[in-house]
């Protein structure tokens, strides 16, 4: 239930690099709040000197949100309307903002959109994949292990993935993609989205690897990946597949012929088809013995 009493909480996109993606409507909300909760005080004072804008900011990030959140609220629910705004694109979106959003809404306060730029949406629209159905991941684990088990999990989606990355960390992603999901799976990288050096990168993922660890402009900017879906059949073949063929094989192979074979008929990497045999092995082996 609304609190009639309460202000607003707007939550507005700015651009994510090219200042004429600025809406009219953006600049009026930010003109007639009382406070712009913003990502970074130093980047929206620019944006907003640009603008001509002279609402009063308060510093809001991903290491004071919590602290900062009621005393947000609290000024929402004396009447004063709060504008909410990130470093670049829509706020809460692999940004800081949820929180904020979250208690506002708990409380009664009217929440706002005012729509516009957005990283993901943009390099979506020139990936030239699929668009029907997509899913967000934000950014993946900055670690190798956590990274490749992220993925692993996503080897079957059959919707495109949208991904963010830091520049640095480009090249690694890309392999580690490459040898999640296959080199043949197409893919797009965007970097500097309406920036000056705005560039879009096509391809499989084998030839995306190849450009990322050869080309140093790849890894400048902010970037983000568009991945192609799984096709169907192979989205079929999860880890159930893989357990029954290994279940079959073991019971008439030993056990590095019997993952070797499933890799190959499966498609999947012959470390990880030895690592389930493995672990199926020990199972019945376990079962064995508590039935003794």
């Amino acid at each position: 239930m609304v609190n009639s009493g309460a202000g607003r909480l707007y939550v507005v996109a700015t651009p994510i690099g090219n200042l004429g993606d600025m809406s009219p409507r953006a600049c009026e909300v930010l003109r007639g709040a009382a406070l712009i909760a913003a990502e970074d005080t130093r980047h929206s004072g620019a944006l907003l000197r640009h603008f001509g804008i002279q609402t009063p900011l308060l510093s809001f990030h991903d290491h004071n949100d919590r602290r900062r959140t009621p005393e947000l609220v609290a000024r929402l629910e004396a009447g004063e309307s709060v504008a909410l705004v990130s470093d670049a694109g829509t706020p809460a979106i692999s940004d800081p903002g949820f929180e904020l959003v979250a208690a506002a809404a708990a409380a009664g306060v009217e929440i706002v959109a005012v729509p516009g730029p957005c990283a993901l949406v943009a390099a979506l629209a020139v990936a030239a994949l699929p668009t029907d159905r997509f899913c967000f991941e934000g950014f993946l684990p900055a670690r190798g292990g956590p990274r490749r088990t992220r993925l692993e999990a996503l080897r079957g989606e059959t919707r495109s993935i949208v991904l963010y990355e830091s520049p640095h960390r480009i090249g690694e992603t890309l392999a580690d993609c490459r040898d999640s999901f296959g080199p043949e799976r197409r893919a797009s990288v965007a970097r500097e989205l309406t920036k000056l050096h705005e560039t879009v990168y096509r391809g499989n993922l084998s030839e995306l690897a190849a450009r990322a660890a050869s080309d140093a402009d790849f890894a400048r900017g902010e970037i983000v990946i568009v991945l192609a879906g799984a096709p169907p059949a192979e989205a079929a073949l999860g880890p159930a597949a893989l357990d029954r063929a290994l279940e079959v094989l073991l019971a008439e192979l030993p056990l590095k012929q019997a993952a070797r074979l499933a890799a190959q008929w499966l498609g999947v990497r012959d470390n990880e088809a030895y690592k389930r045999a493995l672990q199926l092995k020990r199972a019945a082996e376990s079962r064995g013995a508590d039935s003794q």
